[in-house]
């Protein structure tokens, strides 16, 4: 059901209650609340305003004599206000540069989500998370062989947009360099441009039904291929910055139980129902905003997130932060937008 439309001077009161109580944590009286709306009505008026706000949902009053305090539908209120005046992300340059700074100017993804999961925590003081595009859409660049001593080997592939994933091999029989080489040159040339999820599917063909066309060199490459890309069914990988330090600060900031707080950091320890949410709630690129009650699992109803996607020039990721409802939203609106225009921006630039 669609909240009911609100005047202009009920508009403007109902946002600065929702910022009053953001920077405050206390319930905002009437008393003073239409001088800072800039508004210039008797407290009367705005005591009946308040009275309306409070029958269709947007706030609620602790007890009589106190004032009033926003609801998740206060929020979304608020949050619709910060998207509908947003303009591009004026902090995705700060952003890029502490990426730049903590990961390099050409990092290996994992190393820049990881950088991106503790910028995004450091700058809204909740916390931060980072996940990478589904593997299998990544796009196969290059195997590298590399021997390890005796019959091991160190297998390298590196996917386009400087994603690397390490796998050692113990082969059982002595290969030499060269044959290596000749063996990474053979597969390089035959899968290179091809989605990972194709050159697995494609070496586990050969070797299921082409196994005496080959020489003992290619069919080495195929099986040390096949092992390696195993891991593109692997789990998608997710980076989460300040769970720790933050804890503190978030029950000192906004009061929440220990259940709650147990429940957020199981989301965070399950990092792939993390994953399975965001799937439920991201329906295209951009910006998404879940609040309180919105969220479909009833463990979650005490907390907000802020998510954006990000485009690496082929796949989608996501970037977002998590924390209590009573979150400052413009500030995490902004980091996200600008952390996700960020990581886009140095990824597409490392492929």
């Amino acid at each position: 059901m669609n909240p009911p439309a609100l005047s202009e001077r009920t508009r403007r009161l109902l946002a600065t209650l929702v910022r009053e109580y953001i920077e405050t944590g206390e319930p905002v009286p009437s008393s003073n609340l239409a001088q800072r709306a800039g508004l210039s009505i008797s407290s009367a008026t705005v005591r009946n305003v308040l009275s309306q706000l409070e029958e269709m949902g947007f706030v609620w009053q602790p007890h009589t004599s106190a004032g009033r305090v926003p609801t998740d539908l206060g929020y979304r209120f608020y949050v619709d206000l910060l998207l509908d005046a947003r303009r591009a992300s004026r902090g995705a340059g700060a952003v890029e540069a502490r990426l730049r700074q903590e990961a390099g100017d050409s990092p290996l993804v994992d190393d820049l989500l990881s950088s991106a999961s503790h910028v995004l925590s450091e700058a809204s003081r909740h916390i931060g998370f980072a996940i990478a595009p589904a593997n299998t859409q990544a796009v196969f660049h290059r195997i590298e062989f590399v021997q390890l001593g005796g019959t091991r080997i160190l297998v390298i592939v590196v996917a386009r947009g400087n994603q690397v994933s390490q796998k050692t091999v113990d082969i059982g029989e002595q290969v030499t360099p060269s044959e290596l080489t000749q063996a990474a040159n053979f597969l390089n040339s035959e899968f290179a441009g091809r989605k990972l999820a194709e050159v697995r599917e494609g070496v586990r063909e050969r070797l299921r039904h082409e196994r005496t066309l080959y020489d003992q060199l290619l069919g080495l490459a195929l099986r040390l291929a096949s092992s390696s890309l195993d891991s593109v069914d692997a789990p998608t990988a997710v980076y989460v910055g300040g769970a720790a330090s933050l804890l503190d600060e978030v029950v000192e900031a906004s009061g929440l139980s220990v259940a709650t707080l147990r429940a957020m950091l199981r989301l965070i320890e399950e990092k792939q129902r993390l994953v399975r949410m965001l799937d439920q709630y991201i329906d295209g690129d951009g910006l998404t905003v879940v609040i309180g009650a919105e969220h479909s699992d009833p463990e979650l109803r005490a907390f907000s997130l802020v998510a954006s996607t990000y485009f690496d020039g082929r796949r989608t990721g996501t970037v977002g932060v998590i924390g209590p409802t009573r979150m400052r939203y413009s500030r995490s609106i902004s980091v996200v937008d600008g952390a996700a225009q960020a990581v886009g921006r140095v990824l597409q630039e490392n492929d």
